[in-house]
């Protein structure tokens, strides 16, 4: 049985999305598979236990054969994915996808996930966007301003939510159904055969995996799907973010479940920090000074950046950079003018070591990075560049050295104010906003709140020897709180208390909390009371 919960409405164009067809495709995948997804979850669950326990992470022996085998290689590039030199990413509402589309950039990641605020309005109404995109119906007006799709916009590809996130507002047999199946499953029933038809396909982006069996599944999924819908076998492509620690050491492994459908990898920083910090929680030699200091060139950033090249490279595959955070400052051009070069030298270092493309979070920096690219990528990739002298071992990925990094006021200063700014805004329905003049999502304030507890729980010194304390926190988080209703768009002094609360909670806690957007996804509207798998919870 499927079931809407009261509460929730299908009005008007939802009704054309979650039609009765619809709905059938999503109980045959949820009966299918789920059980599958759960077992996964519950073995990331036995993994951390062991990390905990002081175990490291290593490569498999079990799929040696796989990584030492140099014969095999993944699907070619599917038509628009040969040249993705300057990938935008951002939410599903109807005037991201426009202006995204029409920026510029070879292709646009819409997004479910990490930029995106999951309430049920959001994730219906970025379907219809998307399936009005699609058949280039999506024209329309705002305020007196047209907005209307340009004749070779970008190539669209999706990113539905993660694994250990659930869809709460469907319920299937009495449980959750998971929303990475939701968002993938509605997307490609109503979407695959036309972009087909149109010289296109349906292309995705898979975020958070942990190992190279979560890969598997969607492979599992992907051709149930394709064989479901009648659609020819190998008309998907997916891209993988490699976003987490334990993804790093299975990269091969993960290419090869998916080489029939497989886009390539794309390296995540800002979640793969995250991860760093939250897989080696109990480990004192991983606590991490500031989020300013952890660059692209500390040695566990580097080593993850040079071994995703050469892998991909070696399967002849897309190997994608990651996003700059930072983001154009009107009214200071002293200010600007220094973010832009912050941009300049990560898209320049992104394409000398080998990268085949960047993400950009703002129209205004495509041609920053498209000229980049353009000067030294004079070909559509660099699947050629085949980095055969990187020799990347467990330790170099594990290496937390950072020379000259600091924990300082400022850092807590910064990761309080960016997480309770982010939390006020995704409870108010926004999945991205900027502060102080980067772009924030799901994935940057899970770096601040990790860090925060990670120096606490570790009793970590600041650079002028202030102990770091639940107390010290609270101060800045009283400071801070009284601010966010005048800097974020959209919030109530309720978001805000929330927000606050949820922080000062995390900080003591004995362990950190999986994911915030699975301990908040009960305040957004329909929520079931965070009805969640309790293996979306650890």
């Amino acid at each position: 049985m499927t079931y809407i919960p009261d509460g929730i409405q299908l009005l008007g164009a939802h009704q054309e999305i979650l039609t009765p067809d619809a709905l059938t495709f999503l109980v045959a995948l949820h009966r299918t598979f789920n059980t599958t997804r759960l077992s996964l979850l519950d073995a990331r669950h036995a993994t951390q236990r062991r990390l905990d326990s002081g175990a490291n992470l290593t490569f498999l022996p079990e799929t040696a054969h796989i990584r030492n085998d140099p014969s095999w290689t993944c699907a070619p590039p599917a038509p628009g994915l040969e040249d993705r030199r300057v990938e935008i990413t951002g939410p599903t509402d109807r005037k991201m996808v426009v202006n995204a589309l029409n920026s510029g950039a070879k292709t646009f990641m819409a997004d479910f996930e990490d930029s995106n605020c999951p309430t049920w309005s959001n994730m219906l109404n970025g379907q219809i966007n998307l399936r009005d995109a699609v058949r280039r119906q999506i024209d329309f007006e705002l305020n007196g301003k047209p907005y209307k799709l340009i004749e070779n916009p970008a190539t669209l590809i999706v990113r539905p939510r993660g694994w250990h996130l659930d869809e709460p507002r469907v319920l299937i047999d009495n449980e959750p159904m998971s929303g990475s199946i939701f968002d993938f499953a509605l997307y490609f029933f109503h979407n695959a055969q036309y972009l087909l038809d149109h010289g296109s396909g349906p292309y995705f982006y898979l975020p958070k995996m942990e190992h190279h069996l979560e890969a598997r599944l969607w492979s599992d999924i992907f051709y149930f799907a394709q064989s479901y819908c009648k659609v020819p076998i190998g008309s998907i492509r997916a891209t993988v973010l490699i976003e987490t620690l334990p993804a790093a050491f299975q990269m091969d492994e993960i290419l090869w479940e998916l080489r029939a459908h497989s886009s390539g990898l794309n390296c995540g920083r800002w979640d793969y920090i995250f991860s760093f910090i939250k897989r080696r929680r109990y480990d004192r030699s991983a606590v991490l000074p500031d989020r300013k200091d952890v660059t692209m060139e500390v040695g566990f950033m580097d080593s993850y950046v040079r071994l995703l090249i050469q892998t991909c490279h070696k399967r002849k595959v897309a190997a994608m950079g990651g996003m700059s955070a930072q983001i154009p400052i009107k009214g200071d051009e002293k200010a600007n003018e220094a973010a832009m070069n912050k941009v300049r030298s990560d898209k320049i270092r992104e394409v000398t070591a080998g990268h085949d493309g960047t993400w950009i979070a703002h129209p205004l920096i495509r041609k920053i990075a498209m000229d980049i690219f353009d000067q030294h990528m004079p070909g559509p990739n660099q699947y050629h560049v085949r980095r055969e002298e990187v020799n990347v071992q467990p330790a170099d990925l594990l290496n937390p050295k950072i020379i000259g990094g600091k924990i300082t006021e400022g850092g807590i200063k910064g990761n309080v104010e960016a997480l309770l700014s982010y939390c006020a805004a995704w409870l108010s329905g926004n999945g991205c906003i900027p502060i102080n003049h980067l772009m924030e999502d799901a994935a940057t304030a899970e770096i601040a709140r990790l860090q925060l507890w990670q120096w606490v729980y570790h009793g970590a010194s600041l650079d002028n020897g202030k102990l770091v304390t639940p107390e010290l926190i609270d101060s800045y988080i009283k400071t801070t709180a009284l601010g966010v209703t005048k800097t974020v768009s959209g919030v109530t002094n309720k978001h805000v208390e929330i927000a606050a609360k949820y922080l000062s909670e995390q900080i003591r806690r004995e362990k950190p909390s999986e994911f915030l957007t699975v301990d908040l996804m009960g305040y957004l509207e329909g929520g079931n009371g965070a009805i969640v798998s309790r293996r979306s919870l650890l």
